[in-house]
């Protein structure tokens, strides 16, 4: 197909095929990809309302096994350096999160070979009885809890479900390829075990995000596999609320040497992805790794949300990238490129 045809599917509101997204994504004009990812942001959030949700990002350990070629944040076990937060430094976090507005907290961690499965459920029930929405527990998380506790993935959901978790994040999914996944990251889990889990989660009723860390080793083929996973879980439960490319950040990794996804890279990205991925309601700008103008600009590429306040961010940050906005500037950044600032839940309902 050609690229006008393409481009009249995608206004007319038509699914676009693969091959379309192959040809969009070798052919489309920079500004042609601009236009065509806000015209289905308009189509989908008319009244130009643009979201944001105060949070912190908890790291309850930087102790883990993965050991991810990418990832400059996690500690060996063997590391004196490495920490586990105790309740009382996580509470003292929540507390301030709560005096500054904050209504969830995003609980992630590496994959600690020495806490049990109880000691999870203990932790998020600690979380619950201050009364903030618990967003917990990326994919690789939950299989490795379900590996160092015999317990199957379903019986490890059921059980964090009932102890207080509220929703999960869609972290640890990098890119949904299992050639990726064995360079850069030969000890997390497999795509196939991110999507069931993922499913999972669904069907016992929790919400959860989906992630796609790219600028890598991956290819524009493998890119458009991590998409496409995506959309046809999307399609079978409905139950993811938003998706989130991040371009990868290679400071301090054992990816060093390679280059940094540019901001002209990062908005082609962000456009092709709202409009391959037409079942999302919410694509999510990554102010984290871009900073806040080119964030103000992913709102004219198909972004309709800012993101997290991230009071604290650690993971990011270890990479050398160390941008930080208070919700005045997030508000002024989003009204100043002509959209309603909004202060939501992590369902989109607003506050």
């Amino acid at each position: 197909m050609q690229l006008d045809d393409i481009c009249d599917k995608i206004i007319s509101g038509q699914r676009i095929s693969d091959q379309d997204y192959l040809v969009l994504e070798k052919t489309g004009d920079f500004y042609q990809l601009g236009f065509l990812a806000d015209t289905i942001r308009l189509r989908k959030h008319p009244d130009k309302i643009v979201t944001y949700v105060i949070d912190r990002n908890i790291n309850y350990t930087d102790i883990c096994i993965s050991a991810c070629k990418f990832c400059a944040f996690f500690k060996t076990p063997d590391d004196k350096d490495g920490y586990l937060l105790s309740f009382a430094e996580l509470a003292e976090k929540i507390r301030e999160t709560q005096v500054l507005g904050g209504t969830q907290i995003l609980l992630q961690g590496g994959l600690h070979p020495g806490q049990p499965l109880e000691y999870y459920e203990e932790m998020v029930r600690f979380i619950k009885n201050t009364g903030i929405h618990v967003h917990g527990f990326s994919p690789p998380e939950i299989c490795h809890f379900s590996t160092l506790s015999g317990e199957s993935v379903k019986e490890v959901l059921r059980r964090l479900i009932a102890a207080g978790l509220d929703s999960i994040p869609g972290g640890g999914a990098e890119i949904l390829s299992d050639r990726v996944r064995n360079a850069i990251a030969p000890r997390k889990c497999t795509a196939d075990e991110w999507i069931a889990v993922m499913e999972e989660a669904h069907a016992q009723g929790l919400r959860t995000s989906a992630t796609m860390m790219f600028g890598h080793v991956e290819t524009v083929e493998e890119r458009l596999e991590h998409l496409r996973r995506l959309r046809e879980l999307q399609d079978r439960t409905g139950g993811f609320t938003a998706f989130i490319p991040w371009p990868f950040q290679p400071g301090n990794s054992a990816l060093t040497d390679m280059d940094k996804t540019t901001a002209f890279g990062y908005l082609r990205i962000l456009a092709l992805s709202r409009i391959y991925l037409d079942n999302f309601d919410n694509i999510q700008a990554s102010w984290v790794t871009q900073g806040p103008k080119v964030a103000q600009l992913s709102l004219s590429f198909g972004a309709n949300d800012f993101g997290s306040t991230m009071i604290e961010e650690n993971v990011v940050a270890a990479a050398g990238v160390s941008y930080r906005l208070s919700e005045y500037e997030i508000r002024k950044l989003v009204a100043d490129a002509g959209f309603l600032p909004e202060q939501r839940f992590m369902d989109y309902s607003l506050v």
